[in-house]
């Protein structure tokens, strides 16, 4: 495949791309029936939120996908988003913002490329297989082209692939280094198998926590597909509202999408409710790909004490031991999961900065970061609850 033979073009909404000509880049995987690795990245999640409401005109995320042919055949696409603020990133870059408008230029609009509100690592340049090499720097070529031609400030690809940010970093972009929190099954058999793995003193913890979240005077359910009934839709809705109200000011989502995920995602995400006298108290929200299940919203109407760490981490990591998933990805920060199991791990992203001097400073200071990054996840990992010599299970 010749890059020069390839013709790029922007989409203003999914809506303009057939399902499977977007899929057979996202996931080919899926094309045996299986679930995809990337849930986030697939026609019909990125196509909800824009039906939903939850990005497009007035929320700072415009759609402006790329899509490259060759002849007829959609051959990669990435998700782009012209983005009028800094939320919903988690890679943060509002420090580069006030510095660029306080030099007197004007850092927004800027594009993105990314999973809307998703902290979560996978692809962010999706081709065809056999397409990658060629496809890749088609990709980048169109995002700068967009932006030199609109004089726009900045391109971001967050929490891309390593792979991607090896290469991106070859070809002249700025890459940086951040963290998240990420539980691995290393073959557990059930959740005690998991506990043997730890020191003592924390398998007394986790042991304690469980029994305190389990009193809540309930039963914990998890759910998935046709048995998520509109009544627990409901309920997530307002616990969602209320986190989102807490942490960000307003949630990202609308109701539009837990409306419509219920018949379109719902495959897709596991539920997992605390229900006492009949009646959703609390709740997490979990994407299942097919590796891995992708912790992404929790939420309470009612405090009990450690039902949190049981609905977002242990039930998480119960559903992957006895479905054989290899990991769960807890989302962003939170050092608090480090005592549960979760270890800290790298994530990647790609920035592209258009003042060659502001450029320079930002790349003096990704350099700075990225060494701080390695040391914070060394220490951190050295105090994780796995234990150091060989000791007898309880």
């Amino acid at each position: 495949m010749s890059e020069s033979a390839l013709e790029i073009s922007t989409l203003a909404s999914l809506s303009a791309i057939a399902p499977e000509d977007w899929d057979a880049c996202a996931g080919a995987e899926t094309a045996d029936g299986l679930r995809p690795v990337d849930p986030f990245t697939t026609h019909r999640f990125l196509n909800l939120l824009e039906t939903s409401g939850s990005v497009g005109s007035g929320t700072g995320w415009l759609p402006r996908h790329l899509a490259v042919q060759d002849k007829d055949k959609v051959v990669a696409v990435a998700p782009l988003y012209v983005k009028g603020h800094s939320q919903g990133e988690y890679i943060f870059d509002h420090g580069w913002a006030h510095a660029w408008e306080r030099a007197g230029g004007r850092y927004y609009p800027k594009l993105q490329i990314a999973v809307p509100f998703t902290p979560v690592t996978g692809r962010r340049f999706l081709t065809r297989p056999g397409c990658r090499a060629a496809c890749y720097e088609a990709l980048w070529n169109g995002a700068l082209h967009i932006a030199t031609e609109n004089r726009l400030s900045s391109v971001h690809v967050t929490f891309c692939v390593e792979d991607e940010a090896v290469r991106g970093r070859e070809l002249g972009f700025l890459h940086r280094v951040t963290r998240q929190y990420r539980w691995v099954n290393k073959g557990y058999e059930d959740f005690d198998g998991f506990l043997s793995a730890l020191s003592s003193r924390k398998r007394k913890a986790i042991r304690r926590e469980r029994r305190i979240a389990q009193s809540f005077g309930g039963e914990i359910v998890a759910l998935t597909g046709d048995a998520i009934q509109p009544g627990h839709w409901d309920a997530f809705w307002e616990f969602y509202q209320d986190t989102g109200a807490r942490k960000w000011g307003r949630p990202y989502l609308t109701r539009a999408f837990f409306d419509q995920a219920r018949d379109q995602l719902a495959d897709d995400i596991l539920l997992i409710l605390a229900i006492r006298e009949g009646c959703p108290v609390a709740g997490a929200m979990n994407f299942v790909g097919r590796e891995t299940i992708f912790g992404r919203y929790w939420g309470a109407i009612e405090y009990h004490d450690c039902l949190h760490f049981e609905l977002c981490y242990y039930q998480a990591i119960d559903y992957a031991i006895a479905h054989g998933l290899g990991a769960v990805e807890a989302g962003a920060q939170g050092d608090h999961k480090l005592a549960r199991g979760y270890l800290p791990t790298e994530t990647h992203s790609l920035h592209w900065v258009a003042d060659s001097g502001f450029a320079s400073a930002v790349e003096e200071y990704l350099e700075a970061e990225r060494a701080a990054v390695d040391d914070d996840i060394e220490v951190l990992t050295s105090y994780g609850p796995f234990r150091k010599v060989k000791e007898e299970p309880e």
